[in-house]
């Protein structure tokens, strides 16, 4: 585990006691094909069915290093993307001349990458696990990075433009429990016509 612009970053390696039985590893080689394709995955199943211990292991085998992100109801875009936290100011005092006194004051709102700003930056692997417990508009940020690769920022994030082009390397586990389930919302038909 590392720390990269506050965001923790995580080096995933296989369990030593994960069973890759048959069927898993069925599983395992179709998810790899896909994101060898350049798509995304999506393991959808029952609650402890080990979605995310899967989605765990394929990122293994990606080789890159992983941002998790854990689906909820109060999400909004700006918990995947980023936002203005904080201020950051500066003063200047000049007294060169002890007669002249000469000041001044500056004061800029502070952007702060979120997750998925810094998994489409560096060309991390993004595991977002139950991503359809938090509200379909939060995630409609998600239709452009995956159809597009293109990251669609608010102006005040202070990149270079509004739009930050998706690194080659990014990828993204996408893990849900069925509709059905309580707090779960369904996800956009767009969305999942893109995994």
């Amino acid at each position: 585990m590392a720390k990269r612009d506050n965001i923790t970053v995580l080096e995933p390696c296989s369990l030593p006691n994960f069973v890759e039985t048959p069927f898993v590893k069925d599983i395992t080689e179709r998810a790899m094909a896909y994101v060898a394709a350049g798509f995304p995955i999506h393991f959808r199943g029952g609650s402890g069915t080990g979605k995310t211990t899967l989605a765990m292991h394929v990122a293994a085998m990606i080789g890159r290093p992983v941002v998790m992100i854990h689906g909820d109801e109060e999400f909004s875009t700006s918990d995947l993307v980023g936002g203005e936290y904080g201020y950051r100011s500066r003063k200047v005092v000049d007294n060169f001349i002890h007669t002249v006194l000469k000041t001044e004051e500056d004061m800029q709102k502070r952007w702060v990458d979120n997750r998925l700003t810094i998994a489409c930056k560096n060309g991390f692997t993004l595991i977002y696990d139950e991503f359809t417990r938090s509200r379909p508009e939060a995630n409609n940020i998600l239709l452009s990075v995956l159809q597009e690769r293109m990251l669609d920022l608010p102006v005040a994030s202070h990149h270079d433009g509004n739009y930050l082009s998706v690194h080659p390397d990014f990828t993204s586990i996408f893990t849900s429990n069925p509709e059905e389930y309580a707090g779960v919302h369904r996800s956009q038909d767009a969305l999942r016509d893109r995994m």
